[in-house]
């Protein structure tokens, strides 16, 4: 499988925010959705992680796609480049959530 993120920075901190997976031969494209950046730093990383989790515990492409992409988004609004979302937060995320974390 093949994946990437892709995004638009309309500012420093404001940003478009996407991703796109190929996996056995079929194209899937997250949603894309406008981001309050805080950190760009890690959002890569914390797709890749997020779309490796949900494939590793049974996801479909799909849905892990989505968990990626969720999970780089949530990512760029904390400072540095480790996670401070939960698991609940990715996945409300990727069910058509809010970026907006409630701290």
């Amino acid at each position: 499988s093949t994946q990437s993120t892709w995004g638009e920075a309309h500012s420093t901190n404001r940003h478009t925010w996407s991703a796109v997976a190929w996996v056995d031969g079929q194209t899937y494209v997250a949603p894309t959705c406008e981001l309050d950046v805080y950190d760009r730093v890690g959002g890569g990383d914390g797709f890749a992680s997020g779309f490796a989790y949900g494939l590793l515990s049974g996801a479909t492409p799909e849905q892990a796609l989505k968990l990626g992409w969720a999970h780089g988004a949530l990512l760029t609004t904390f400072p540095g480049d480790t996670t401070m979302a939960t698991l609940e937060q990715v996945k409300a995320f990727a069910e058509g959530g809010s970026a907006r974390i409630q701290r």
